[in-house]
């Protein structure tokens, strides 16, 4: 007569074993997809996580006989409505936002702040939005300085402006 054998499950041998091993590996495929799945969720903060407001092509006409100049730029906002808030130069004096006094016209005034329309590209020239910088120390054309910009939604920026002149054909209105 041949001995009595126990199922291999009912002595914890090869078919515990193999259960175990069957639940071990289904947890660590499970973490891998987790894992996979943060990464991927990580990926997708990060790109939407690029700022909103983009800044371009930077230029500053060097001042004439004064020390006031215009201070031009590209400004894309591919979010919300922002408003460009205030400004400042790495060559100190003041920044101040003019806007034509009507729709077409020369004459400028002073405003508070910028619009920022959501989704477009805003071009600052001399006949339309820009910057006013003066007292500041002087420029000489070829140089570069840096404007810093503050908008209410998308916080503070800097882009670097070249100097030139447009008396000798130094200006060019956005390469970009």
């Amino acid at each position: 007569m041949q001995p009595r054998q126990d199922p291999p499950e009912a002595s914890g041998g090869p078919g515990r074993a193999g259960r175990v091993r069957a639940a071990a590996r289904a947890a660590a495929a499970a973490c891998v997809l987790v894992l996979g799945a943060s990464a991927l969720a990580g990926c997708a903060q990060e790109a939407s996580a690029a700022p909103s407001i983009q800044l371009g092509t930077a230029y500053v006409d060097v001042p004439t006989n004064t020390d006031v100049t215009g201070a031009y730029l590209v400004i894309r906002n591919n979010g919300q409505a922002d408003r460009l808030m205030s400004a400042r130069t790495s060559v100190g004096g003041r920044v101040t936002f003019r806007v034509p006094a009507r729709s077409g016209g020369t004459t400028m005034r002073t405003v508070p702040d910028i619009a920022i329309p959501a989704d477009t590209l805003l071009r600052l020239t001399p006949n339309s939005s820009h910057l006013l910088i003066t007292g500041a120390r002087p420029m000489k054309g070829g140089t570069q300085i840096t404007l810093t910009l503050v908008f209410a939604k998308g916080g503070t920026m800097s882009v670097v402006a070249a100097v030139t002149n447009p008396e000798s054909g130094g200006s060019s209105y956005f390469l970009n």
